[in-house]
């Protein structure tokens, strides 16, 4: 099918694009919503403006709007929106996203796709966490965290590079303290600067990190693809 896919530049949007292309769809657009603010209980904030370099090194156009209010239902507008607009430029089938256990999100989603008469493909939904995180960088997924709000994530995961050794550690950390190890409840955000959709991975020149004892923020300030690698 042709799909469009809800892309926010982190490890989950950008996971689910390459299952969904490995189960044989083609993913016709990217649509990407910047939210108002951080509040927002559908899409991410931090950092989306640079998605326009993922979708750069994945060749897959973006579509994009920036939402007036961070209410679902007005987001929720807004996506249909850029659904409508996907329909009639590239003929979508369908709507991708990275949904693992969020059912508020997975039932907004579904209903807006009936309303379009569109498949919703959910390609990690359930997935196991450890196994999942293990998945991704197995299949060659760099991505680095951008955002912690939760105990046991302290301000050296800002900015960080998850590696296998490091999945250990957020597996023990999330045991004692509570939270989901693939940051599902916003434990955590996460922004991929290489993976095998891309063709050029994604240099950070620049960055600035907040800390104020119990969230943080590692906020791209200047980055280019990296044409040297």
């Amino acid at each position: 099918m042709q799909l469009a896919s809800l892309f926010s530049g982190g490890k989950d949007s950008t996971f689910a694009i390459y299952l969904a292309q490995k189960q044989g769809h083609q993913i016709a657009c990217l649509l990407s919503i910047f939210p108002k603010s951080e509040e927002s209980r559908l899409l991410h904030h931090p950092n989306i403006k640079w998605t326009n370099l993922q979708s750069q090194s994945m060749n897959i156009p973006q579509l994009t709007i920036n939402s007036s209010s961070d209410e679902p239902d007005k987001e929720l507008e807004d996506l249909g929106n850029l659904l409508d607009t996907a329909k009639d430029l590239f003929g979508i089938e369908g709507l991708v996203h990275g949904g693992i256990k969020s059912m508020f999100q997975k039932e907004r989603f579904e209903t807006l796709c009936s309303k379009f008469n569109l498949v919703p493909i959910a390609p990690l939904w359930n997935s196991e966490p450890l196994q999942y995180m293990n998945n991704l960088v197995d299949s060659g997924f760099k991505f680095i965290i951008t955002t912690v709000s939760s105990g046991g994530l302290n301000d050296s995961w800002l900015g960080k590079c998850i590696s296998k050794p490091d999945i250990i550690i957020l597996k023990n950390l999330s045991e004692k303290h509570g939270f989901n190890l693939n940051f599902e409840g916003g434990e955590a955000e996460t922004f991929v600067i290489d993976c095998p959709l891309f063709s050029n991975s994604i240099k950070i020149k620049k960055y600035k990190k907040t800390w104020d004892e119990y969230r943080g923020r590692f906020e791209i300030v200047d980055a280019e693809l990296n044409y040297n690698a």
